[in-house]
């Protein structure tokens, strides 16, 4: 015999309740799920990155940012090789807070690409974020991924 934290039995009618409830939520689940499915059409459902990088930090003892044109490099010899089909990056101002809970604001670039899914794209994204925080010295960069439907008009 079943029984809760109560020691009371449960009896067979709450079963079938807890049962039809379960099943009714994971039919309106599938439901949303395949909804979400066919309003894109299969091949279409793409990975959107969007990578934010800081420009702050030190050279021998002196503060220095990360410049347009380092950044320019940067996008030219690693980033467009890894994803030649086309990328978007801008300028951003950005803040965090660090473990003492200070506000740091520093300039920032952040950079946008969508790639179909696969583990290539994936090992070509962690080269990226992995590149830029060894060349430029820095602690993280933040990732940001969400699977998304893409066209194109043209």
């Amino acid at each position: 015999m079943l029984t809760h934290h109560l020691s009371a039995p449960i009896s067979a009618r709450m079963i079938r309740i807890q049962v039809i409830g379960l099943l009714a939520l994971m039919l309106l689940v599938g439901a949303c799920a395949s909804n979400q499915e066919s309003a894109c059409p299969q091949g279409e459902r793409w990975v959107m990155e969007t990578l934010y990088f800081g420009t702050d930090r030190t050279i021998d003892g002196v503060a220095h940012n990360v410049t347009p044109e380092e950044w320019r490099t940067f996008v030219e010899r690693t980033v467009t090789p890894l994803f030649p089909a086309g990328l978007t990056f801008w300028s951003a101002d950005g803040q965090w807070r660090g473990a003492n809970g200070t506000i740091t604001r520093q300039a920032s670039y952040v950079l946008q690409i969508a790639h179909p899914p696969g583990t290539d794209n994936e090992t070509s994204m962690q080269t990226i974020i992995r590149r830029y925080k060894k060349d430029f010295d820095q602690q993280s960069v933040l990732r940001v991924r969400s699977l998304d439907c893409v066209s194109s008009n043209g």
